[in-house]
């Protein structure tokens, strides 16, 4: 992969992300109307039980990340898209590419859904469309997830789209007093689509990312 593909490939964007389509919820971006959502999500301790910082405050706290993410994605630095049911209005997670590494091609992926909604393969589907994103349209060559070690379901889930564990890095984050250790996950453009699964499974196609 050449450095310039992300920028090629991000060339026709103004201000904001592309809306992501996959089977069961696409990817949009984030509005101001979203606050409330984002801190209903992020607020919830069951949901940030394995995060890498704590639950938000309050909903001053929530204003200040969707400023965060507006202004990284200015900078081209980190896109976070809001998830979205299909046929649905609210934001019910957010699913991220962030520390893209244009000369290398890689990124790191983050994502989370609101707990209500846990258990309906709605992280799978939006995984899906970020994973596609990521290789075909982005074209990048490695995808790195970063996982605390006690949060089964998502190693599980990452797991199942291909990833490959790569190893453990000791007492890496401290978070309300608490030190854990993180699993390092990674993904390369030729192990995806995992065996048994077509890219054109994967998600449904995206007309409006280039």
């Amino acid at each position: 992969m050449e450095a310039s593909s992300i920028s090629a490939a991000t060339a026709g964007w103004t201000d904001r992300l592309p809306i992501l389509p996959g089977e069961r919820v696409h990817l949009r971006w984030l509005e101001t109307a979203d606050v409330p959502a984002l801190f209903s999500i992020f607020s919830d301790p069951r949901v940030m039980r394995y995060w890498s910082s704590p639950p938000l405050p309050d909903v001053a706290a929530a204003g200040a990340l969707l400023a965060e993410i507006h202004a990284s994605f200015a900078t081209r630095s980190l896109y976070q898209w809001g998830i979205e049911r299909n046929g649905e209005s609210g934001v019910i997670g957010t699913c991220t590419l962030f520390r893209l590494d244009a000369v290398h091609g890689r990124a790191e992926i983050g994502y989370a859904l609101a707990s209500a909604e846990w258990g309906r393969r709605l992280a799978s589907d939006a995984l899906d469309v970020l994973i596609r994103f990521a290789f075909e349209t982005l074209g990048l060559h490695r995808l790195e997830g970063d996982v605390d070690p006690r949060n089964e379901r998502s190693i599980a889930l990452l797991l199942k789209k291909g990833f490959r564990r790569e190893g453990v890095l000791r007492e890496r984050y401290r978070v309300n007093g608490e030190i854990h250790d993180t699993v390092m996950l990674g993904l390369l453009r030729r192990e995806w689509p995992p065996a048994g699964q077509s890219a054109t499974a994967a998600s449904v196609s995206c007309s409006s990312c280039s």
